[in-house]
């Protein structure tokens, strides 16, 4: 019995649809897994060059190179960091997506103190598009439901 024309089309459509989700949750693991290696260049490479970034104790922060040099700056005193993505869920139209998850951060600031590391959590929303070198980040909202320990650097708390 051969599959009739439509039932194809709908085949090929479903299957780029996994495609391009996979695609978009392989884009935040990698991006996020250089955070936490510090390969600043690397994570921003998944952003698009208007992408505009919205998180709770910050201004928002539009523009690649912008969100790039806020991040560092947050980032960089922090000996390590891990930066989990959790529950992602995406809504693909095309060349364009949206995405939803939860962020569970943890900085330390010096490995060997016994103090507890600084930790964050809350939801992540994302927009994204696809040009032709692939998906990029165009706008991230993150919010801050909860935290935990002390932010050594106080790079995430507001400026007063």
């Amino acid at each position: 019995m051969s599959a009739s024309p439509g039932n194809d089309d709908n085949l090929a459509q479903r299957l780029q649809r996994l495609e391009d989700k996979e695609s978009l949750r392989a884009l935040l693991i990698h991006g996020w897994r250089a955070l936490d290696r510090k390969e600043w260049r690397t994570w921003i490479e998944y952003w698009a060059e208007d992408a505009v970034l919205e998180f709770g104790p910050w201004e928002r922060i539009h523009g690649r190179e912008a969100i790039l040099d806020k991040v560092i700056e947050a980032e960089a005193p922090y000996t390590r960091m891990q930066h989990h993505i959790l529950n992602l869920d995406f809504e693909v139209r095309g060349d364009r997506a949206t995405g939803i998850g939860y962020m569970w951060f943890v900085a330390v600031a010096d490995p060997g103190a016994t103090a507890s590391p600084y930790a964050m959590g809350g939801p992540y929303d994302w927009e994204f598009t696809r040009d032709t070198s692939g998906w990029r980040l165009t706008r991230q909202r993150l919010g801050v439901w909860w935290t935990t320990g002390e932010d050594a650097f106080h790079a995430f708390t507001r400026a007063d």
